[in-house]
């Protein structure tokens, strides 16, 4: 499989691949990893800080696949078996928060075990991202503690080591800020021998330290490592390293991030936006959009290859991603991690008979709405204006809607001799009393649909699938970015047509780009949701949770948006349905067959309240000094 970071490790600096890493605050303090390398000889020349600087790409945390029935999507958007208990989707669900440390099944912030960020196959251990991200900050501080060192160096190199130091060192604070909130920002190499005294900052005031970090980096590094003289020892590898567009897209989504209604309340009282910090968001994202549009570097990938952005199959172990992914998660074990057990959780016992189930929920379905750009007030009810008829309920939809969800007699296994000759197996029998929503009552398809968007319809063929995919998310692609930039130039000048003075887009024209991503082709923004802010907040929040479905965003952005613990944000719904058409109708044409008696049930509502906007600290880290204080309601 082509990698992606092509490793520049001495083997004087392969130690640094084997020093134990950090399960919490205590023991990220308990050793020096200067203890066990020579100083002058590790920083000394490019190659050999480089090989130093290496291992924080080992520290990005992995989502899709650190052990067996991951789950990473908190929000409104999936529902498990409920009554798995082993899941930390079930935790959050019930409102035990304490699930992302001790849940056995889908943590992948949890701090157990030892992080071994060196060891770039060992996919058991990259899930942590508290206790990697602290081990990041840490190894951060220790290269740019040592930047004097780096005598050997022409100016280029000098920077594209500070470059990566600055961007690592704020983007770990940034990733735990989303789940923690404000943090006590550690920007020097802390004695090991000497408890901490540093204070926790509020949300606004930890980002504004993010900020100045991934500033630094963006000043520094270039945007295609490719075309520097650096650069050519590692040329074709060099795709995802930190680059200035990176770093500036991180950066704006940190400022919009600290300006958004959760953010801003916890450190200013006001649960409104910010519109400061998402005028400053907005003019960093619109100039990572500029360098973008102007260079090449990053594109939107076309509408028939959209699958490649989360998976390949038959490729070789081709990593996904494509030009429109930024950064992806950890590639460890990439080509084969998905097939321990998490492929088997997609689709029901009588096709796969294993593994812990999990589904769609028919609210999230919902928000896919027509292919003319228009959303469906109410799917139990006809709209003449947006075309949906709950007859016809899977007719003429946002074309990702037949890209992500398996609906009601689309093919889902091609051998009978697999499940024998039987219809109801072959085709998904997804209407009420049909195979999938009545075999084995807690495995069942209880919402009435299906995913599909990380791995094809036939994922249950036994035609290799399991052996030949590779599947990895993006902690940031494209679209996000372009998403991000509408949210925060509109709600910085308030209005659907706000925008960055020095950007040529306006925040409704971002949203109307990815619509209009090639070969797509969904309805722009419709004239009424322009008349005010508030009715364009709607949609392009609900854009955002089209484009990047399942993909992880949710939880966060439904608890930045202050609606976590908000009807109907705490429903998981399901369909029923009767078939209109004989069976043979259904098959050759699903999503303009007709049905009847449509209708949704709600099958689970999150009893949240305020402390479940931040997850809890570890009880160990929340005592360990007095100005390190816990969550409220914690």
């Amino acid at each position: 499989m082509k990698k992606h970071f092509t490793t520049l490790l001495l083997p004087l600096t392969m130690v640094l691949a084997i020093i134990a890493g950090a399960g919490s605050c205590t023991k990220y303090l308990d050793k020096s990893p200067l203890a066990d390398i020579n100083e002058t000889e590790a920083f000394k020349n490019f190659r050999n800080f480089q090989g130093f600087t290496e291992e924080l790409y080992g520290c990005i945390p992995l989502i899709t696949g650190i052990g067996s029935h991951n789950n990473w999507n908190f929000g409104d958007e999936e529902m498990w078996e409920p009554t798995e208990t082993r899941l930390l989707a079930y935790n959050i669900d019930q409102g035990d928060y304490w699930g992302w440390n001790t849940a056995i099944f889908g943590s992948w912030f949890k701090t157990g075990g030892t992080p071994a960020p060196g060891n770039s196959n060992d996919r058991g251990v990259k899930g942590n991202l508290w206790g990697l991200s602290w081990y990041g900050i840490r190894k951060a501080n220790i290269g740019l503690a040592n930047l004097d060192k780096l005598t050997e160096a022409t100016q280029e190199e000098k920077d594209l080591i500070a470059g990566q130091l600055y961007f690592f060192r704020g983007w770990f604070h940034f990733m735990m800020m989303q789940y923690w909130g404000g943090l006590p920002y550690i920007d020097t190499a802390l004695p090991a021998d000497v408890t901490p005294k540093l204070p926790r900052l509020n949300y606004q005031q930890t980002a504004d330290k993010v900020t100045l970090d991934l500033q630094r980096a963006a000043d520094l590094l270039p945007v295609n490592w490719d075309a520097l003289t650096a650069g050519q020892a590692t040329i074709g590898n060099n795709n995802y390293r930190a680059n200035k567009i990176m770093a500036l897209a991180f950066l704006g989504k940190n400022l919009l991030l600290a300006g958004s209604p959760l953010m801003n309340r916890v450190s200013t009282g006001n649960s409104s936006y910010n519109a400061d910090y998402c005028k400053k968001a907005a003019d960093v994202l619109g100039q990572a959009l500029q360098l973008t549009e102007t260079t090449g570097r990053y594109e939107l990938a076309n509408f028939s290859e959209y699958s490649k952005l989360f998976y390949t199959y038959n490729q070789g172990g081709a990593v996904p991603g494509l030009k429109e992914a930024i950064l992806l998660e950890n590639l460890a074990d990439v080509g084969g991690r998905f097939r321990w057990n998490q492929v088997n959780d997609y689709r029901p016992m009588t096709i796969n008979p294993s593994g812990i189930k999990v589904y769609p929920t028919a609210n999230y379905v919902d928000l896919y709405g027509m292919a003319n750009g228009l959303p469906i007030p109410d799917p139990e009810k006809p709209d003449a204006e947006s075309g949906y008829d709950p007859e016809y309920p899977w007719k003429g939809r946002d074309p990702r809607f037949y890209n992500d969800i398996v609906i009601d007699g689309e093919k889902c296994v091609n051998n009978p001799s697999f499940v024998g000759n039987n219809e109801f197996r072959q085709y998904a029998s997804l209407y009420t009393g049909g195979l999938y929503r009545t075999d084995n009552a807690t495995k069942k398809v209880f919402t009435g649909y299906m995913f599909t968007k990380f791995f094809p319809r036939l994922v249950n063929d036994y035609d290799g699938y399991r052996d030949n995919n590779a599947v990895a998310l993006s902690l940031l692609r494209l679209a996000d970015v372009y998403l991000l930039y509408a949210e925060a130039a509109s709600e910085g000048y308030n209005s659907p047509t706000g925008k960055a003075p020095g950007y040529s887009k306006t925040a409704v024209e971002a949203v109307n780009f990815i619509r209009n991503r090639p070969g797509l082709g969904v309805g722009p923004v419709a004239a009424k949701f322009l008349g005010s802010q508030d009715a364009f907040r709607s949609e392009y929040r609900r854009e955002r949770a089209v484009e990047l479905a399942f993909e992880g965003h949710r939880f966060v952005d439904l608890r930045r948006w202050l609606l976590l613990t908000q009807r109907p944000y705490t429903l998981k719904k399901g369909i029923e349905f009767d078939r209109g058409l004989p069976n043979a109708q259904v098959y050759a044409d699903p999503r303009n067959a007709r049905v009847k008696n449509f209708r949704e049930t709600v099958l689970f509502e999150r009893q949240l309240g305020e402390r479940h906007y931040w997850f809890p600290f570890i009880v160990s880290d929340a005592n360990m000094y007095p100005e390190f204080k816990q969550n409220p309601g914690w």
